[in-house]
């Protein structure tokens, strides 16, 4: 018969690790039982011990989530369109939201770790626990409530249409339509859900912001819808002078942060963070300091 014991771990820790140590320890007491020599059993016993402290870190070290077993709060974002997030040449993440998250995180007195994570991605990991929170120029949308919980938001902005700095047709939304233009946009953004929504539009789909505008100068589509804050961002940049924004805003939209359902404590502290950072100025620090200008204003 053999002995089976389990130790009272945490309930949260995967159920892998206590049926791990199950085998283990079921595999020490059969051998001790049916040996035929006593001192086998301090033979075994170091090599159990050992192996089971191995098996023990290994299987905890692979968990991915951090947020609430080391305090430590797993936050990602699109690293890729300045200036609200973006990677500086010395590999560092900076930009609008980068700063704000830290500056959330200390008012909230939590420890963040940044990961830059791909835009497609974003919504998929946090759901399966992959990171905690996400801040990427996400826009409140009810489809979006139905999957996941936003904060109180912290900006507002739009969409905005840029063309090549030499287009003599083009100057609104409403010519590129008229002209049957190509126009890019960044898959599963609030601007492509745009395009996709009027049937007169010819959209073409990118999985990056800067691929879209590179294609624009260099001739294969006619015009980019991108969030007003990185499309003014650019077109101020020597990088990208070839391009011009026309037209006005074509939305008004609220950016949040994004948590799992059902993270009451963690939004609390998330909203109250916000709340109190920008009723002290510093959301409007931050937002002169990254040049965001008109193309997108405080939340109030």
């Amino acid at each position: 018969m053999a002995l089976i014991l389990s130790f009272p771990f945490n309930t949260e820790k995967k159920n892998s690790l206590n049926t791990l140590l199950e085998i283990r320890f079921e595999f020490y007491f059969r051998s001790l039982m049916y040996s035929k020599y006593m001192k086998t059993k301090f033979i075994i016993f170091p090599a159990f011990l050992i192996t089971t402290i191995f098996f023990f870190f290994l299987l905890t070290g692979c968990n991915p989530k951090s947020g609430e077993k080391d305090n430590t709060y797993i936050v990602a974002t699109d690293a890729t369109l300045p200036p609200m997030s973006f990677m500086s040449v010395g590999n560092d993440m900076i930009g609008f939201e980068p700063d704000l998250m830290r500056a959330i995180a200390d008012k909230a007195e939590m420890d963040i770790r940044l990961v830059n994570v791909e835009w497609a991605g974003l919504f998929g990991g946090l759901i399966t626990n992959k990171f905690d929170m996400v801040i990427s120029s996400v826009t409140v949308l009810e489809e979006r409530k139905q999957r996941m919980d936003f904060s109180v938001p912290y900006l507002k902005s739009g969409l905005a249409l840029v063309v090549r700095k030499n287009e003599k047709i083009i100057s609104s939304f409403e010519d590129a339509k008229k002209h049957n233009a190509l126009v890019g946009a960044q898959v599963g953004t609030t601007s492509y859900f745009y395009l996709e929504k009027d049937p007169a539009v010819r959209a073409k789909g990118y999985q990056m912001y800067g691929h879209a505008i590179s294609d624009l100068i260099n001739g294969k589509v006619d015009a980019v819808l991108g969030e007003s804050s990185g499309t003014l961002f650019l077109k101020n940049k020597p990088l990208f002078q070839e391009i011009k924004m026309v037209g006005e805003m074509l939305s008004n939209e609220y950016y949040a942060i994004v948590l799992r359902k059902k993270e009451s404590k963690l939004m609390d502290r998330i909203n109250s963070a916000i709340k109190d950072l920008i009723a002290d100025g510093t959301v409007a620090r931050l937002h002169k300091k990254w040049e965001l200008g008109q193309a997108a204003q405080v939340a109030q």
